[in-house]
Formats: structure tokens, C-alpha cells, sequence
């Protein structure tokens, strides 16, 4: 693979340009990402919605790696590569609640929801079900490093990223206020959208309001461009604030609860950011809500998007019409991610210059990216020695 030139994309914003075509549609570069980017920190994965109750496990694929989310008998969710230690079976096929033990389909070994390799019938012979070359402790489910926050289930694939509230401290302080109980909505809180692009034509969309009058004009009927201001933490985060959130009201003018001891700014205030690499993060007096990009390939991606309340008893005609609300705004940037990554198929585009008042968050975003990509080869190049 020949590398990409990003000297340009990590220029200051008023003399770069955007990511060369490659980060969009070359394979080579998509699998360079999927480590230097996805892999290396703390990437979001699923919501701790989708396993509920104890026991409950849900099979996933990211990036092409087999994984499982489960429930275990201490309420934690946990994620492991979804494999048995055997023979590399795939455990669990589809959603289901685990009653006694996750019994492999193949050889029936057997794994707690914890992990632990509890039985491994008949593998010293019939009727043996133990064998001194096989050391049970040694051989248990392989666990992904994992973090549970604002509903997400954050994972670092490689095992070696600062701890999570480390890494994100800053954002966590940032939103301190909603460190506190999360309510998802359920079924009708939960949808997806599959787009046409690469996962982080997603992520540039959101961070910016530049976009706003002309892709969302019911948005814009109340909440200006001008009411909008940025939001930019480099190598971390970036995003977008609005002065002028507007809570809905239902027939009977009922709101959703707001959630407890908020300060005054969020009254009317609301903010959206996107946590590198792909969670897509809005905060709000009642509500928030995950959006989480899985990256299927070069030019597919797949949008689970999940919105949670104060309390758990929110009115359902309310929380239908808000999502039904989310939904249409998302649905609106659809053809503006699909129609950029068409664009890259032109040879000539550069990657595009920003604009140095509006773009900030976006450029943020592709700085980091081009530097961890950067890192990465920089480190491949050194050899050995890059681990001393």
C-alpha cells in the first residue's frame, strides 16, 4: 500500500486540507484505520440497554471480530471474544439469556458469565472430563477491556489504552451533571440507519452546525446557526452547542422529566459531540441519546442510535414522537454523507480546504485522525525497537 501524504491535513485550519480520497475508499487504508483509529482506543460498541437482565447475551461483529456482550450474575456487562478456547467456535449465534452456562454448540465446553471455563465433558476420554494438560484457570472465555458510561459500552480492542476515565476525563467533567441513572426508552428509543459512506463522514457531519439552514430547516426554524457555538477538545473530542434548546411538549403540554440538580445553562442550553473515534453524543435537560457508527466498510456504515430519559417512566406518545423527530433530522444528513462519498471518487479532489470560522470541530477530527494514523506507521517503520 502506498501511504497517503497527511503533512496538509495537520496544518493549522485556515491553511489545511481535509483527509486525501484513500481514508474513504481504499481498503488498504480502511483496514490501516481499523487499527491505528478503532482499535488502539476506546471505541464504542453497544449500549448497556441490549442486555438488560442478568444473563441476558447478545452476539456482535466489529471490525470483523466475533464478540459477545453479556449480563453476568453480578449485574456487569462484560464483553468477550464470542469463541470457544477448544476449537474457535462461535459460542452464541443469537440474541438470547444465558440460564446456566454458555455451552459451546461444538464440544459442549462450558463458561460461566464471568468467564470461567466451568466443564469440558469427555476431553480426557469417554466418561473423563478433566485432563491434566488441560488447566481449566488458563482457559477461560478472552475478556475485552471494557468501560460502561453515559449507556455505552466503550471497548480498547488492543488492551493497552489509558483507563477510560483517564483517556476521557475531560469530557467527563465537562458533563458531570449527567453522571447519574439513564433510562433507555426501549424498543421504540432504539433504531438504525444504514448510510452509504465511510463511518467518518458521519462523525464530520456531526461535529459541525455550518450545515444546519440548509439540511435541517426545521431545526434552523428555532435553533440559528447563530445560536450555535463550537465545542473543541483536540485529540479527544469536538462537536456542537446550542444556546436554544427547545424541550417537545405533548397535547396536553407534558414534557419529559428533567434530570435532577442540572445548573441553570441547560435550561435552554443542549450540546452534541462526538467522543473519537465513532460515539456520537447529545446531551439535553430530559433526555440524551448514543449514536454509535459501525464501520461495515469503506463505503458502508451502519448507525445504532439510542435515546435515554431521566426516569423510567416516561409517557410513550411523547417518546414515539421524539424519536420519530430524531429519526427525520438524522435521516436528513443522509444524502449529504452518501453525496460526499461519491465525491471522493473524483481524483482530483485535494480533501477539500475548511472554512477557518465554521470548520473547527471537523478539522479537529481529521487532525487526530491523520495523527494517529501517522503514529502508527511511524511506529510500524521503527521496527522492533518501537516497543522498547
Amino acid at each position: 500500500m502506498s501511504h497517503t501524504n497527511l503533512d496538509a491535513v495537520r496544518r493549522p485550519l485556515d491553511q489545511a486540507n481535509g483527509l486525501p480520497n484513500a481514508h474513504y475508499v481504499d481498503p488498504a487504508v480502511f483496514d490501516e484505520e481499523r487499527t491505528a483509529v478503532l482499535a488502539l482506543g476506546w471505541s464504542g460498541l453497544a449500549v448497556d440497554a441490549d442486555v438488560p437482565e442478568i444473563g441476558d447475551a447478545v452476539p456482535l461483529t466489529f471490525l470483523g471480530m466475533p464478540l459477545l456482550i453479556v449480563r453476568d450474575r453480578a449485574a456487569r456487562v462484560r464483553v468477550f471474544q464470542n469463541i470457544c478456547r477448544h476449537r474457535g467456535m462461535i459460542l452464541v449465534d443469537t440474541p438470547r439469556k444465558i440460564e446456566g452456562a454458555i455451552r459451546c454448540p461444538y464440544h459442549s465446553w462450558c463458561y460461566s458469565t464471568e468467564g470461567r471455563l466451568v466443564s469440558t465433558p469427555h476431553v480426557g476420554g469417554p466418561g473423563r472430563n478433566t485432563h491434566a494438560g488441560i488447566d481449566r484457570a488458563l482457559l477461560g472465555l478472552i475478556e475485552v477491556r471494557s468501560h460502561l458510561w453515559m449507556g455505552v459500552v466503550w471497548i480498547n480492542l488492543s488492551g493497552n489504552a489509558a483507563p477510560f476515565e483517564v483517556h476521557n476525563a475531560d469530557l467527563m467533567a465537562r458533563w458531570a451533571e449527567f453522571d447519574k441513572p439513564l433510562h433507555h426508552g426501549g424498543a421504540d428509543s432504539r433504531f438504525q440507519l444504514t448510510v452509504n459512506c465511510n463511518w467518518k463522514l458521519a462523525v464530520e457531519n456531526y461535529c459541525e452546525s455550518y450545515h444546519l439552514p440548509w439540511v435541517h430547516p426545521g431545526l434552523n426554524s428555532y435553533s440559528r446557526l447563530e445560536d450555535h457555538y463550537h465545542i473543541e477538545a483536540p485529540d479527544l473530542y469536538s462537536g456542537q452547542g446550542t444556546l436554544v434548546y427547545r424541550q417537545m411538549t405533548g397535547e396536553d403540554g407534558q414534557t419529559f422529566p428533567d434530570f435532577d440538580g442540572l445548573s441553570a445553562k441547560w435550561d435552554t442550553a443542549a450540546e452534541y459531540v462526538t467522543a473519537y473515534p465513532n460515539v456520537l453524543l447529545g446531551v439535553h435537560r430530559d433526555h440524551v441519546f448514543a449514536i454509535i457508527l459501525v464501520p461495515e466498510s469503506t463505503e458502508k456504515t451502519v448507525e445504532n442510535v439510542h435515546i435515554y430519559y431521566a426516569q423510567s417512566d416516561t409517557d410513550p406518545a411523547l417518546r414515539a414522537r421524539n424519536t420519530a423527530q430524531w429519526k427525520l433530522v438524522f435521516e436528513e444528513d443522509i444524502f449529504v454523507v452518501e453525496g460526499m462519498q461519491r465525491g471522493r471518487h473524483a481524483p482530483n479532489f485535494d480533501g477539500g480546504r475548511f472554512s477557518p470560522a465554521m470548520d473547527g470541530p471537523t478539522h479537529l477530527f481529521h487532525a487526530w485522525v491523520a495523527g494517529r494514523v501517522q503514529a502508527h506507521r511511524d511506529g510500524a517503520n521503527a521496527g522492533p525497537m518501537a516497543a522498547e
